[in-house]
């Protein structure tokens, strides 16, 4: 039988083409669960990996897709059995093993979780490896002490994808958010996630001369890094921690080490790919008790596997407001 997928290939070494063709079972890599897929997402990297020279893509032709929840159709591995709900995100999949953007995906059964009870395979989706790592980074701002009543949390690119969840998911703990965002049109829609207050990017995007000024958030969730980052944690409260997330801003990081030593500013590094197996359970088990699923829904813009494309090149420029979901047999 064959499947569509959305196959990357490369026809020069600075041109990659992407197009929907049909494949057959044979052409899967090896793998232990066979999984039918039913839905997919479009992160970041799924926007690089669309890209030549991307440096995350090893051989072509390729599927990408970091991301997907569907069913299992046949597993050699006993913890998995045909019929099961499965999630993945993570595991380098979509990078240099095929991932999501098809409607058939081989896979380890090391790299799945149990979908868990309550969220559908779309809603699961919603929240892909974007919603995963938001709530791994809120998880870790916990693990180090920030309760609701020690002040405002500070959400950076919280129009984004990550953004978009931790926003949702800290106003439902009764936390106070602040957004930061570049689009001032998107006010409206953070508000209705839980944000209490929206900060304009240009406040905060720039390196101040100055290593520390008032202490002012209690917590941070950063899915942009570079300048922004850097002047956030010269604004941190004593002994407050950040939970860096992404690089949409930029890889460098032109700070100074005062915030850390006269401060006790803690800076968190949070990685979705290779998170342990009881961790990455502990988080999509508060995903679904923690995220209120009607703002996850608001937050859904469907699409099919031929929107991909273009969607990927949306999403690199900052063009994306909160989840694309990817209906693979639509």
């Amino acid at each position: 039988m064959t499947f569509h997928a959305l196959v990357v290939e490369k026809t020069d070494e600075a041109t990659v083409s992407a197009t929907v063709q049909s494949l057959t079972e044979e052409q899967l890599p090896a793998g232990e669960v066979t999984v039918a897929v039913e839905y997919s997402t479009v992160n970041y990297k799924d926007g690089l990996c669309l890209q030549p020279k991307n440096g995350l893509v090893r051989q072509y032709p390729h599927v990408p897709g970091i991301d997907f929840a569907g069913t299992v159709e046949s597993s050699v591995d006993s913890r998995y059995q045909p019929g099961d709900k499965v999630v993945l995100t993570g595991w380098r999949v979509g990078e240099i093993h095929w991932g999501g953007f098809a409607q058939k995906a081989r896979v380890q059964a090391d790299w799945l979780v149990p979908l868990p009870e309550g969220l559908s395979t779309r809603q699961a989706m919603a929240v892909g490896t974007a919603g995963f790592a938001a709530i791994l980074a809120v998880m870790a701002l916990e693990d180090h002490g920030l309760q609701p009543d020690q002040g405002e949390v500070l959400v950076t690119g919280a129009a984004g994808g990550v953004g978009s969840i931790a926003t949702a998911i800290l106003g439902n703990l009764g936390y106070q958010v602040a957004a930061v965002t570049g689009r001032p049109e998107t006010a409206d829609y953070l508000q209705s996630l839980g944000a209490s207050r929206i900060v304009a990017r240009e406040e905060i995007d720039s390196v101040s001369r100055r290593p520390l000024e008032a202490e002012t958030w209690a917590g941070c969730v950063d899915a942009v890094g570079g300048e922004m980052l850097a002047r956030v944690l010269g604004q941190m409260k004593y002994g407050a921690s950040v939970s860096a997330v992404g690089l949409a801003g930029g890889a460098s990081l032109p700070a100074s080490v005062i915030p850390f030593l006269l401060r006790g500013v803690n800076l968190l590094g949070i990685d979705s790919v290779m998170q342990p197996y009881e961790n990455r359970l502990r988080g999509w088990l508060r995903i679904a008790n923690d995220l209120p699923l009607e703002k996850l829904d608001a937050m859904i813009r469907p699409a099919r596997l031929a929107d991909v494309p273009a969607l990927a090149a949306d999403i690199l420029k900052g063009q994306v407001q909160g989840r694309i979901v990817v209906d693979v047999n639509a």
